[in-house]
């Protein structure tokens, strides 16, 4: 055991001495420095406020009865939507609170789906899960159901070993198959992997008054946000949010980085109005749409707040057609075109650096702006290296790279992208 210890101890410190920002970066075991507890290594690395909920429950498959999407152990669907979610008299969907041991994160639409069991309820679930989930629930087309499984548990969770995932925090001793002796899973609440900056409704995670929380609904964003929609949430709305949101994160924050990844906050911002909505409604989402999905409440004053959860709105239909990898790629371009923005982040308050990456952003701007450069930037951020801050590159496991790669390629080459890895990267002065 001493000479174990010794050895990632000379692992560790040379790390964190050439690169001093590994240490402070969420999810990395920094102990050997004296910043966790020794025994850490070698035990559960759950963060300490996970909640464990002793009773997991894996989300049930959906039946002959009940057959929704027909989707099941991660196969495809038979993509034909327009069906009420959840089913009149399938009680196994119907709304339940998370409880105090069930874990939640920074998705409303991951949440919701867990609130209504298409998930584990307790927050740990799979990569057939969530991919039957997307395609049961929002109709989600086959191949951008497996890019979104692909980057949140390949990045956040176990993709190579149990394929858990947790779909909140850190519970890297219920995911890992290793129970974390290599490394945390940190769950979709890991800053600059799935989650990032200027999300909707979520504190960025060094602004956070409670430090990292980077996955709690913020009544003040989600209040900025519905009066910038004014009722009606598309994508010129979204696009001016989004803005207002990097300008805002790009002024208070001292630690902001916007980078490749980001492309994927605009994917989510286009599910307010592509898969919330009822399928008659789809292109809009309405105030009683959002309030339901965000779990908000308002009171008879006009003020939201916070309500029990997450919630599927009644008598809510699945859209009629499967939001696949080319019409999100289509909506992401879009809405990042009524309000382009530069690629990069903060060295330090006031001091933006702009972004240069592979060969798709240069100083900080996107070198074509169609559809499918979008996707492609996507498929290279997800399958090698990636920026987590501005100038750093984080560089996956071998295995887990080759993982990734396996399932995702297929899918974009469809959409004519080139296997090409490079995770290279460089800052330049805005």
């Amino acid at each position: 055991m001493a000479q174990n210890t010794l050895f990632l101890a000379l692992i560790a410190a040379p790390a964190a001495l050439a690169y001093p920002w590994v240490a402070r970066m969420p999810g990395v075991d920094s102990s050997m420095l004296g910043a966790r507890s020794q025994a850490s290594q070698f035990g559960a690395r759950d963060s300490p406020q996970c909640p464990n909920n002793p009773n997991h429950v894996p989300a049930p498959l959906v039946t002959d009865q009940y057959p929704y999407n027909g989707a099941k152990n991660g196969k495809p669907g038979n993509g034909k939507g327009g069906y009420l979610v959840p089913a009149p008299g399938d009680t196994v969907h119907y709304f339940q609170a998370p409880g105090p041991l069930d874990i939640r994160g920074p998705c409303p639409g991951i949440n919701t789906a867990a609130n209504h069991g298409f998930l584990a309820r307790d927050g740990i679930t799979t990569y057939n899960e969530l991919v039957d989930m997307q395609q049961n629930v929002y109709n989600v087309g086959y191949d951008l159901a497996n890019i979104l499984a692909v980057a949140g548990v390949g990045l956040d969770g176990d993709l190579v070993g149990t394929t858990k995932l947790s779909i909140g925090c850190d519970a890297t001793s219920r995911t890992s198959l290793t129970g974390g002796l290599l490394a945390d899973e940190l769950g979709l609440n890991g800053h600059n992997h799935f989650e990032a900056d200027t999300s909707l409704t979520r504190n960025d995670y060094f602004l956070a008054p409670e430090p990292g929380n980077n996955f709690k609904y913020n009544n003040t964003l989600f209040t900025m946000m519905m009066q910038t929609c004014n009722g009606n949430c598309n994508l010129q709305t979204l696009g001016e949010y989004r803005y207002q949101r990097y300008l805002q994160s790009r002024a208070d924050n001292g630690n902001f980085f916007f980078g490749p990844g980001s492309l994927l906050l605009y994917g989510a911002a286009t599910f307010l109005y592509e898969l919330f909505p009822s399928a008659e409604s789809t292109g809009s989402g309405d105030e009683a749409t959002m309030m339901s999905f965000f779990g908000a409440n308002k009171d008879a004053n006009g003020n939201y707040y916070q309500n029990s959860g997450e919630r599927i709105p009644p008598n809510w239909r699945a859209r009629t057609d499967p939001y696949d990898g080319l019409k999100v790629g289509a909506q992401i371009i879009a809405m990042y075109l009524e309000r382009p923005v530069l690629f990069g982040g903060n060295v330090g308050p006031g001091n933006f650096d702009a972004l240069n990456f592979s060969s798709y952003i240069t100083n900080g701007t996107l070198n074509q702006q169609t559809p499918s450069y979008a996707l492609c930037l996507i498929y290279q951020t997800i399958t090698s290296g990636f920026p987590a801050e501005v100038g750093n590159i984080v560089n996956l496991p071998v295995a887990l790279e080759t993982a990734i790669a396996n399932i995702l390629d297929p899918m974009f080459a469809n959409f004519g992208c080139p296997r090409n890895h490079n995770s290279g990267g460089s800052v330049s002065g805005d």
